[in-house]
């Protein structure tokens, strides 16, 4: 059983740590308090091919393994999970669109997304509907060559830069079960009655902008319907949140790395009552289990990594996000308490981990309801420990 990385993905994790400490460490906490776009960033994203993670080799992108997918986020997120953000719905409406679009819809739309000259995100959540996806109320009713599309959608990361939208809409309101009237539109930012109504204020999660967006009689067409089939829309998408679930598990690692780094280092330098505070037993003990669970969490993303290449795999996604966004989370708050009242200040990088880590919790599944698809999952047989 080897745990190690292949001599190529450690180049690779060594490269974007360069960048990472290069161009996003130096600058994250003044744009992140100010509310700059980081689009320098965005812009060395595009030069090292980024944009098309998940996007084959035939259509101009990288084609990662799982590994190496989850290996971006790890890093990125170690120095900003907000810039995680502007390509984790990316990427994850790239895959949708490679394993499920039609040629014609591949060849518009992928090799652009690769570039970053296009980008993308995922229309799921409204209003009314987050982790119950099959109570969405946006309808989608054909009207010759072309759907008119309305309803709202919220908390979609890169609204105002997705073209196409990939939006789960309701082709038939009345199919038994509900999610065989379900299917994906891939909404163009030029499409009349498609809007970006609001910005939606967040506690952290900084970076990239998180919209409401409203489809007003926007007439979408056939041609836009993924993969040419109606009632296939929650298949297709939840193809994809398993590895977003890998994505969210990755930058949990990221943050807790990040927290771990801060919290150790600040130890070595903090002098207290004629020693550093490392010394100290308490300080000891906190350090050696953020470690622990730190190493954990990066072990059961990498495994659940290699998991998703197999096939479906919501058992190991979804263990390895609820436990690598709890460990985030955990971490954050004892590197706070390392630090003491400095990790309250906004002059230091806690503060700002400790913003970021809960939404990994909420991503891509709330964890109470990841822990019944785990268990489900081990029920039925689809999957098993030991």
């Amino acid at each position: 059983m080897d745990f190690a990385l292949t001599q190529e993905q450690q180049d690779f994790k060594a490269t974007l740590r360069a960048f990472v400490d290069k161009e996003i460490i130096p600058v994250a906490r003044e744009w992140e308090q100010s509310g700059r776009y980081p689009a320098e960033i965005v812009d060395g994203l595009k030069e090292m091919g980024l944009f098309g993670i998940t996007v084959p080799e035939e259509y101009g992108g990288l084609d990662l393994d799982p590994v190496s997918f989850a290996l971006v986020f790890e890093e990125l997120a170690r120095g900003w999970m907000g810039i995680a953000g502007v390509l984790g719905s990316h990427s994850l409406s790239c895959r949708m669109i490679a394993m499920h679009g039609t040629e014609d819809q591949k060849q518009r739309f992928l090799p652009a997304l690769a570039e970053g000259t296009r980008r993308t995100g995922l229309g799921l959540t409204e209003p009314g509907a987050g982790t119950d996806m099959q109570s969405i109320r946006t309808t989608a009713v054909l009207d010759g060559d072309h759907y008119v599309v309305n309803g709202t959608k919220s908390w979609i990361t890169n609204a105002r830069f997705a073209d196409p939208l990939p939006v789960i809409v309701k082709t038939d309101p009345s199919a038994s079960p509900k999610h065989k009237g379900m299917s994906v539109l891939l909404i163009e930012q030029d499409t009349p009655g498609f809007e970006v109504l609001k910005d939606i204020g967040k506690l952290g999660y900084k970076g990239p902008e998180t919209c409401e967006v409203l489809l007003d009689n926007a007439r979408v067409p056939v041609a836009n319907l993924l993969g040419g089939v109606e009632g296939r829309g929650m298949q297709q998408t939840l193809s994809a949140l398993e590895w977003g679930r890998v994505n969210i598990a990755a930058r949990g690692v990221g943050v807790g790395q990040r927290a771990y780094e801060e919290a150790l280092a600040y130890s070595k330098q903090r002098v207290a009552f004629d020693q550093p505070i490392s010394e100290f037993q308490a300080i000891q003990l906190k350090l050696a289990t953020m470690a622990t669970n730190l190493q954990a969490a990066r072990l059961m993303t990498y495994w659940a990594a290699t998991e998703v290449r197999g096939g479906r795999a919501d058992g190991p996604t979804g263990m390895a996000k609820i436990f690598s966004s709890e460990m985030a989370l955990e971490n954050a708050i004892d590197a706070m308490k390392v630090h003491g009242a400095y990790g309250y200040s906004t002059e230091y990088e806690i503060e700002r981990l400790f913003r970021d880590a809960p939404l990994m919790s909420i991503g891509e599944g709330t964890n109470d309801v990841l822990r019944t698809v785990v268990a489900k999952a081990l029920v039925s047989g689809r999957a098993s420990v030991g």
